[in-house]
């Protein structure tokens, strides 16, 4: 037991060094591309702090558990919605959707309510597959792939704008540099997020192992306990972006690994050999979702209303996802 615990002490200050040098790095690739906090977010951050969860779902799904696979995957989104609210509440500012007024967050946003979906209605459709895969993977992989395409154009020719208020977030000019210096920032970020992925991985090795002595089924580890180990990165490095001023950056973060971590399924049904994982779902993975899609809902009526302040010193937003996620684990251990 003391190994456990030491060997999960060593992830998190892995997490906690790789994630703070992520954030700053991140940033400068953000203007050095010109791609913006929101874009850089999401692609670069978004998904290398997903590594841990991704090895832990494909791998589940590998050894024929399908309903851990898909609770890790789906109960990452929602951990990962109810950090940007914890981390909205150490923002000391205001709120934190409102000072990160990006029209690409918004964006991703309104991708991820559109991504959530689909894998319910492959479930409630026939049990079709190809070489073990359902279609219905290639088809989220190819709806993420456009989605992305689409907040890529918003940001390079926006149709409008957020209203700049003295709270809202100006992302800063930092000086362009050589392409030899912006190889050497991908280098190591690429190093950074390795050894974030190795920590994420490690912490949800560990995670399962104590889960096991508690006799929680598949679902209750997948939904709250490796799922929110696994996303702990997404945790470590939003909270370093705030602390840098990138706002953008964090919040692009959380929404962008959230629509990346629906194709962990995608993926899940590719290691999954004995047909489609899809038509393995129970119940509890339908309110799993179901919650989800609530909850990115509120955060989406969040960047849209863009409240200053509210209940906590946070947004609205913040403060029903809070709710929301305490309610979805009433139900999913009642």
């Amino acid at each position: 037991m003391m190994t456990l615990v030491l060997l999960f002490g060593v992830s998190v200050l892995v997490i906690t060094v790789s994630g703070t040098r992520i954030a700053q790095l991140a940033e400068e690739i953000a203007v050095q591309t010109g791609w913006g906090q929101a874009l850089v977010g999401a692609v670069f951050i978004g998904i290398s702090t997903s590594l841990s969860g991704t090895v832990l779902s494909f791998y589940a799904a590998s050894q024929s558990y399908p309903s851990l696979a898909t609770s890790n995957a789906i109960g990452g989104i929602a951990a990962q919605t109810v950090f940007l609210s914890i981390v909205d509440l150490t923002y000391k500012k205001g709120n934190l959707e409102h000072a990160a007024a990006s029209l690409e967050n918004l964006a991703q946003s309104a991708l991820l309510l559109i991504l959530l979906p689909i894998p319910l209605l492959i479930m409630m459709g026939p049990d079709w597959t190809l070489f073990h895969v359902h279609p219905g993977s290639i088809l989220l992989v190819l709806a993420y792939i456009l989605g992305l395409n689409i907040v890529r154009s918003i940001k390079s020719d926006p149709m409008w704008e957020p209203k700049f208020t003295r709270e809202t977030q100006k992302e800063r000019d930092l000086p362009r540099y050589s392409s030899r210096l912006f190889r050497k920032t991908m280098v190591r970020f690429f190093i950074y997020a390795f050894l974030l992925g190795m920590g994420g991985y490690m912490l949800a090795e560990t995670a399962v192992e104590l889960s096991l002595k508690t006799g929680l089924s598949e679902s209750g580890i997948g939904g709250f306990l490796t799922s929110v180990t696994t996303s702990l990165p997404e945790l470590v490095t939003a909270m370093a972006a705030v602390r840098r001023g990138a706002l953008n950056l964090a919040v692009g973060d959380i929404i962008g690994g959230n629509c990346f971590d629906v194709l962990f399924l995608a993926g899940a049904d590719f290691f999954f050999t004995y047909g489609s994982i899809y038509h393995e779902m129970e119940d509890s993975h339908v309110l799993l979702i179901s919650m989800t899609i609530l909850m990115t809902g509120v955060l989406t009526l969040g960047l849209i209303r863009r409240e200053k302040t509210g209940p906590a010193g946070i947004g609205f937003e913040s403060f029903i996802i809070l709710g929301l996620y305490l309610l979805l684990g009433v139900l999913m251990f009642a």
